[in-house]
């Protein structure tokens, strides 16, 4: 069914839900799993433009996607791991087409009317850039979901 599953993640809690349900997913369907975070800060988007070191912040998320990696595949699973900077849906939507996903399965927030507003919705824009199924699933600050994706 999915055999390359796309993963942004934040660096968050918010990340527990959606590798808790991805882990299944790519159990049942023998699924390679690509993990990405876009790291958007302005260090992260001028990095190459200025010739700028690595930040702390990015050395940290580097630290933070290799080991999320390392422990799927400690589980079984075909990993591969992405660190981009920039527009979150647009270097989302570019890894997909890249990686050749045919899944983008993530975690959201559940804001409302007034956050979207401000903040946008990376799930809210990759919806108009890609052609392929996203999976979104709702996360917490706690980290974890329970049965049937209610927060707990």
């Amino acid at each position: 069914m999915y055999k390359r599953i796309l993963v942004p993640l934040e660096h968050s809690p918010y990340d527990e839900a959606i590798l808790d349900h991805v882990r299944e997913l790519a159990r049942f369907c023998h699924s390679a799993i690509i993990l990405i975070h876009v790291a958007d800060g302005w260090a992260a988007r001028n990095i190459h433009h200025l010739d700028l070191r690595e930040s702390e912040e990015i050395q940290g998320d580097r630290a933070y996607l290799e080991g999320v990696a390392a422990g799927l595949e400690r589980d079984g699973f075909e990993t591969d791991a992405i660190l981009a900077s920039g527009d979150p849906s647009r270097e989302i939507a570019a890894a997909a087409a890249r990686e050749g996903c045919d899944l983008i399965a993530m975690s959201t927030h559940g804001h409302r009317f007034f956050s979207d507003l401000f903040y946008g919705s990376v799930a809210e824009s990759l919806r108009h850039r890609c052609t392929i199924p996203i999976l979104l699933v709702r996360g917490s600050k706690a980290g974890k979901t329970g049965e049937h994706g209610v927060v707990e």
